[in-house]
């Protein structure tokens, strides 16, 4: 298959490059409104109880959808005549729209309900509604709404924020910040390119494997928004990864083309010698990329399994560009492709170069290397011992926008407010009497914290009726709820404690809790309960291409286990800067977590990556130990050679990749920031310190049983994995099949 793809490419390459051109131009069209059709949310898990007291709200109460909150702003206090106008205009503009449900504000709630309107400081008023949609819909149709409300007037100020308009801003804030990264990155990966290929020809071939990438991955993602949702995050992970992936390949493709010519062989021969071994080593590559993407689809949010939609078409199509349109575009650039210091340099002396004398080092000293390096990583990975994980709120997003500055009002300049709350589903209350429903109130407002408990039968403060119903209860169609209202922090630890509490509290029958503390509890848990099996997936699949690729046992499980160690050491880095806040969280706010969803995303991408490195590397070891006479020192020169051979692309990559990652670093929303630091740490380390210290240390101490594996493996592999790998030394041979 791979000959002829070369074949092909070869003998009509303007044809190839024709077809390929139209059918950019059609994902182009098709994808170009994908933005508009992409969701902000997606956070939630479907299965959770928060999830199923919200639908049990909504079928029964009305209630239940995404919330919007308008602060009215008054020096002369909530209760002046101009604050009191502004705030009914605001709750009147609420209650004329076809999507708000269940809306109240400080001037019309009953007395004794208002009080959490109100701030501390009576400066405040608060206005609150439920939007009705889904988290794709909502945001907008609340920013509609925000945007029909001047600002500013009578000396009165209005802002709105609430998870409406926290989705609406993150949404806009992505696109904005996703634009600044390409403005960014772009014009300094162009001139990498420039400086690594040594040829403007060259250099813009991984741009052009990138295009396609990134252009048919907008595609797919908007014929998938047709059927599912897909978050806006999804748009960053295309563009990034589509240009790292194809820098990667192409630089791949393009450096063994190189040196395919420089050993004398005509265009066509050295094509389809390239496309397939450095081909082949690519499809394996991404093989194992879009395996480890592929993971988090067993994450029940869709916003995990969007970026395994956009990972998965991204690789295979950056692949696929790779091994299809870069050799078309060789042959047709191939004396350009030879120009400048390449055509001067002729064949490179590997036993001269930086990587060989520095495998030649290590393996002089393998094991104070090894140990060396393993410390290091494992003492910058310490921090990841105390890694506490959260869910985002409106602290993702810097203080310029107006859901950040309600939500910080709300958590310091009221002793409760609607986010504090949490709401209690019982949701089959035949068999009950008042009598138990009210003993239940009375006992959940004697948990520490607890301000005051609506129930359908009266109001509770520290186990005491104080009076009627106040605030939002119900009950209907043997369905009832309770409102409860804390003072703490729904994020943080006081938060987690007083939720414990309340669920300790015997209830009368069963209940489902929701409000912003149980939807962070349920969604870290959605997380954290699925992630051993995706880990499982993620090194079973490896582990299988890896042996398939190498024919051994040994290599598949070093590679693994160097993965871990690295991305240990990053994840410690992550949580030391973010989490606890050190180098300033590089300008975002500390919350004492980690996004729980951020950790997951960088795992599986920063895996792929590195499996991506490692095939690289093994390929060229591979090809050097079959053409040797596999001795001892056959394996240490193979390692040599192999590193040689890679140890420039494989830094050249990185180093690009870590550019592209960066421009996320300028993000706005803070978690966009994090995956990005994290990246570009995960790359570097991985690329250098991993690739060309410790798996030579590794390889040079297993020796010749690096290529081992049991003989019922052995003869799998014979029958079904990769056997027919060109020698190094082969000059004349040509694969004829795969």
């Amino acid at each position: 298959m791979l000959t002829r793809i070369a074949k092909v490419a070869h003998r009509w390459p303007k044809f190839v490059l024709i077809a390929a051109f139209l059918a950019l131009i059609a994902a182009g069209v098709f994808g170009a409104p994908v933005a508009s059709k992409l969701s902000s949310g997606g956070y939630d898990d479907p299965n959770s109880q928060s999830h199923r007291a919200s639908q049990l709200l909504r079928d029964h109460f009305d209630r239940g959808a995404i919330d919007i909150v308008f602060e009215v702003i008054a020096p002369a206090g909530a209760d002046s005549a101009a604050a009191r106008t502004r705030g009914l205009e605001v709750e009147d503009t609420l209650k004329k729209s076809p999507y708000s449900r269940q809306v109240t504000s400080y001037w019309s709630a009953p007395a004794g309900a208002n009080a959490s309107l109100k701030s501390k400081d009576g400066t405040i008023g608060l206005v609150v509604a439920e939007i009705e949609g889904t988290d794709s819909t909502a945001p907008h149709r609340g920013r509609e709404l925000a945007e029909t409300i001047p600002e500013t007037r009578d000396g009165v100020t209005v802002r709105a924020g609430g998870s409406a308009m926290l989705y609406e801003q993150i949404n806009s804030q992505s696109e904005k910040d996703l634009l600044k990264a390409e403005m960014i990155t772009i014009p300094l990966t162009a001139l990498v390119l420039l400086w690594v290929f040594g040829s403007l020809s060259a250099a813009a071939l991984p741009l052009i494997v990138g295009m396609f990438a990134i252009v048919g991955t907008t595609a797919i993602l908007r014929g998938l928004t047709m059927v599912t949702d897909v978050s806006i995050f999804a748009m960053n992970l295309t563009t990034v990864m589509g240009l790292a992936l194809a820098i990667d390949y192409a630089l791949f493709i393009v450096n063994r083309y190189r040196e395919e010519l420089s050993t004398g062989r005509d265009s066509e021969q050295a094509l389809i010698r390239t496309v397939n071994t450095a081909g082949r080593t690519v499809l394996y590559s991404a093989l194992t990329v879009a395996l480890s993407l592929a993971a988090m689809a067993v994450f029940p949010m869709y916003f995990l399994r969007s970026f395994a939609y956009a990972g998965v078409a991204v690789v295979v199509l950056a692949s696929a560009a790779a091994i299809i349109v870069a050799p078309a575009c060789m042959t047709l650039l191939r004396r350009r492709l030879m120009t400048g210091r390449h055509s001067r340099k002729g064949r490179i002396v590997l036993e001269k170069t930086f990587w060989y004398r520095v495998s030649r080092g290590v393996m002089r000293r393998p094991a104070t290397v090894a140990v060396l390096i393993t410390a290091a990583f494992l003492a910058v990975g310490t921090p990841f011992l105390h890694l506490n994980l959260g869910y985002p709120d409106d602290r993702v997003l810097p203080t310029s926008h107006t859901a950040r500055v309600v939500g910080d009002d709300l958590r310091t300049k009221f002793d409760t407010s609607p986010a504090k709350e949490v709401t209690i589903v019982l949701p089959d209350t035949r068999g009950l009497n008042d009598e138990q429903l009210s003993t239940y109130a009375a006992e959940l407002s004697k948990v520490h914290g607890v301000d005051l408990v609506t129930a359908p039968m009266g109001s509770f403060h520290d186990g005491t009726p104080v009076g009627p119903p106040i605030g939002q209860t119900g009950a209907a169609d043997d369905v009832a709820y309770l409102t409860v209202a804390t003072s703490f922090d729904p994020f943080s630890a006081a938060g987690e404690d007083n939720l414990t509490a309340l669920h300790a509290v015997k209830a009368p029958t069963e209940t489902l809790f929701t409000g912003m503390a149980q939807w962070n509890e349920d969604n870290v848990d959605g997380i954290v309960s699925r992630l051993p099996l995706a880990l499982g997936l993620i090194a079973g699949a490896t582990f299988i291409v890896l042996f398939l690729f190498t024919g051994s046992v040994v290599l598949p499980i070093k590679a693994l286990l160097m993965n871990l160690l690295s991305l240990t050491a990053t994840f410690g880095a992550m949580v030391w800067i973010f989490q606890d806040g050190h180098l300033g969280a590089f300008g975002s706010a500390t919350t004492g977590s980690l996004v729980a969803n951020m950790p997951v995303l960088m795992f599986c991408i920063a895996f792929g990556i590195s499996m991506d490195y490692e095939v690289f590397l093994l390929s060229r070891i591979r090809e050097q130990w079959l053409s040797s006479g596999k001795t001892a020192a056959d394996n240490e020169r193979a390692v040599a050679i192999g590193l040689a051979h890679t140890g420039r692309i494989v830094t050249a990559a990185a180093l690009i990749m870590a550019i592209v990652f960066s421009g996320l670093i300028f993000a706005e929303v803070s978690m966009m920031k994090l995956f990005a630091v994290g990246m570009v740490l995960a790359v570097l380390a991985d690329a250098t310190l991993i690739r060309g210290l410790l798996v030579p240390a590794f390889m040079k101490l297993a020796g010749r049983a690096n290529w081992w594996a049991p003989w019922p493996l052995n003869r799998l592999h014979a029958r079904f994995g990769l056997t027919d790998e060109l020698p190094a030394d082969d000059h004349e041979k040509e694969l004829v099949k795969v």
